[in-house]
């Protein structure tokens, strides 16, 4: 018998994700100095993490003997504190990418429906087909998410419903007013899911607070990682925040242990130092002006963007992050959103913005 035949069906067609590629491998790839390639791909934060976060993950380091802390104590304590909500309404995961699997281990099989945006992040279907549910898509409008046509797309099938703000890959926020509005008349058989992993690129006025919603007992939660503004991408630490029985119900199927000790305190360390954060944000405002102002320049098409990256169209996507992979520049190309004249890039330090936009028009010339 072969080994397929024992294997869930929905497993063997299962999509893979596919991540942008390590610096390593590319210098390896192309016979490249790797101190001369920059990597605007993943929407990771130039300025790293923040010395504090640095300082506490080098402590925690020197008690490597000792598992973590299964239940997240302090990090959950530490979060309700900055965020006004209770320790026992938080599940910390390894980043926020394990929340969404969660919310199918908890929500998810066969028959039911998720609704999400699209292009959105493409984890939100791979974890919907994995669990043998059914994915629907609901087209963007003008790169935003349709609420309406969201809330039109729902049946009594219907579990989840993924809103990005700012959404990957486009960049775009919803107005917060509109979500809070649209959230609240959902059916009642339906949990919202407000995936924020960019929320604090956003200017104060413009962010949503779930807190509200949450007080109300509605069906909602808020997904956040410190992979982005906090630079703790390496280390996979994200949390959701819901009423206390949802994040009860994810906490129950939580593996023990999944987020290691670094992790854990350097996230802590993270949230004491309010003040990177803030400037990571202001630097990444600057530095959406700078590219902007470079593709007006060289007369490119973007999406204006309010996350730390931003689409370009480029007419052939995956020939302009060929040129510019070969010459150091690694960018993302997004076809496998239906975007194929469109490449992501992420927002960097100014001199390598400056960087990028110079290897751009040269990549567009031999395009």
């Amino acid at each position: 018998m072969k080994l397929e035949a024992l294997v869930k069906s929905s497993v063997l067609t299962q999509p893979i994700y596919e991540p942008g590629k390590p610096i390593e491998d590319v210098a390896r790839e192309l016979g490249l100095d790797p101190a001369g390639i920059i990597k605007l791909a993943s929407n990771e934060n130039p300025w790293g993490p923040s010395p504090k976060a640095v300082a506490a993950a080098k402590v925690a380091l020197e008690h490597g003997e000792l598992y973590p802390d299964g239940g997240c104590f302090a990090l959950r304590q530490k979060l309700a504190a900055v965020h006004g909500l209770g320790a026992n309404q938080y599940v910390i995961g390894n980043g926020s990418n394990e929340i969404i699997e969660l919310l199918g281990h908890v929500f998810l099989g066969a028959g039911d429906e998720v609704v999400f945006g699209g292009p959105a992040f493409v984890v939100y279907k791979l974890v919907t087909l994995l669990f043998g549910a059914k994915a629907v898509e609901v087209p963007l409008q003008q790169w935003r998410h349709d609420l309406g046509a969201m809330a039109r797309a729902i049946t009594p099938r219907t579990k989840l419903v993924f809103v990005a703000s700012p959404n990957n890959p486009t960049g775009t926020a919803n107005d917060a007013t509109e979500l809070l509005a649209w959230a609240r008349a959902l059916p009642e058989h339906v949990v919202a899911v407000f995936d924020e992993a960019y929320a604090e690129y956003l200017a104060p006025e413009a962010a949503m607070d779930l807190r509200p919603l949450i007080a109300e007992g509605r069906k909602v939660i808020g997904l956040r990682t410190f992979s982005k503004i906090y630079g703790l991408a390496s280390l996979r630490v994200g949390y959701g925040f819901a009423g206390a029985e949802l994040a009860g119900l994810l906490n129950r199927v939580r593996q023990p242990f999944n987020v290691n000790a670094i992790a854990q305190a350097a996230a802590l360390g993270a949230l004491d130092d309010r003040e990177f954060a803030e400037k990571c944000a202001r630097e990444n405002r600057a530095g959406l002006m700078q590219i902007e102002t470079g593709l007006r320049g060289l007369g490119l098409e973007w999406v204006p963007s309010v996350a730390n990256f931003m689409l370009v169209k480029v007419g052939d996507g995956a020939r302009v992050f060929g040129v510019l992979q070969a010459r150091g520049v690694i960018v993302r190309p997004v076809n496998v959103y239906g975007l194929p004249e469109w490449i992501r890039v992420t927002v960097g330090k100014p001199e390598q913005n400056t960087r990028l936009l110079a290897e751009l028009a040269v990549a567009i010339r031999r395009v």
